[in-house]
């Protein structure tokens, strides 16, 4: 095996940590490896300030990772999984995915702020996110709040909620916890009320269909029951194929002693009036049956429905 490899990055502090800390466990399972990060601004990246909903297309945080790829200026691509596209270059495959941090979705309040959950928030409480999956379910449980549309990084986010310009925010309890900012956490909001995203708080590496040693070099970063959750997940998603400013929700939990999955699902409007969810527990050597079956059980709730009013 050749004794380098480098990693494709994005150049935020979210993304540098979750490259480094690839690097970091390739080089305790290949002490002789000389690891690299390269930097790459992404179309996400060069639009920081605009509208997700009005730039949403497939892979604004990853093409240009992907382009470095292809062209081989890069041997891998670390991204947040639930930043990849469903379907991928056919030069490129999903080479691993290592143990997930918590895949829910954090409540943060100001640092003077009293609410400690979601439902503690006072009438009216203007609360900022950037997705319009969390805004849909957040508007579902409480359409009193003034949801605002947040850009920026995560230390941009938490400022504005400290400055009281937002009375809370939502974010990934992932990105908190990688960032050492953990105990920023005012709730960890249960899947009950607000559904992640599919792939939320996993990583996902991606390399050259054709690079053997590369697969060879990662086959040890693989999480198995990370692997299992995130393929239904990601499958879901794929099925419904709604648009890029459509909020749908999967959540996918492996339990390996029982050889059990339970796959939850919801799809809703933007204004949150009109959410379908729906869940199915099957065994977890048939994920892609189950996966199936979710996506036809939504499908007669009434889910094409919301997809193509909202895409």
């Amino acid at each position: 095996m050749g004794s380098q490899l480098i990693i494709a990055s994005r150049g935020s502090r979210l993304a540098l940590w979750q490259s480094e800390w690839v690097a970091n466990r390739l080089r305790q399972i290949h002490p002789a490896l000389r690891v690299e990060i390269r930097t790459i601004k992404t179309t996400g990246d060069k639009l920081a300030q605009s509208s997700l909903t009005k730039i949403a297309g497939k892979g604004v945080f990853t093409k240009e990772l992907e382009e470095a790829l292809v062209a081989k200026s890069a041997d891998i691509a670390v991204h947040s999984l639930k930043d990849l596209p469903t379907v991928l270059p056919e030069e490129l495959y999903l080479a691993a995915v290592p143990s997930r941090e918590d895949p829910l979705d954090a409540l943060v309040v100001g640092k003077d702020g009293s609410a400690k959950s979601i439902f503690e928030l006072h009438n009216g409480a203007r609360v900022g996110t950037s997705s319009t999956r969390r805004s849909a379910q957040l508007r579902y449980h409480r359409p009193d709040f003034e949801v605002v549309e947040l850009r920026g990084n995560v230390e941009t986010r938490l400022r504005k909620v400290d400055e009281g310009i937002m009375d809370a925010i939502i974010l990934a309890c992932a990105g908190l916890i990688r960032l050492g900012l953990g105990d920023r956490i005012t709730e960890r909001i249960s899947p009950d009320m607000m559904l992640p995203a599919a792939g939320q708080g996993a990583l996902a590496i991606e390399s050259r269909a054709d690079d053997d040693r590369v697969r060879r070099l990662l086959e040890p970063m693989v999480d198995e029951n990370a692997s299992l959750e995130v393929s239904a997940e990601r499958r879901v998603l794929a099925g419904l194929g709604g648009g890029c400013a459509t909020p749908i929700a999967v959540f996918a939990r492996a339990e390996s002693s029982r050889r059990v999955l339970r796959i939850d699902g919801l799809v809703s409007d933007t204004a949150g009036t009109r959410v379908v969810r729906d869940s199915v527990v099957g065994a977890s050597d048939n994920w892609q049956g189950a996966a199936d079956q979710l996506v036809e059980r939504l499908r007669g709730l009434g889910a094409l429905d919301l997809l193509e009013h909202e895409s």
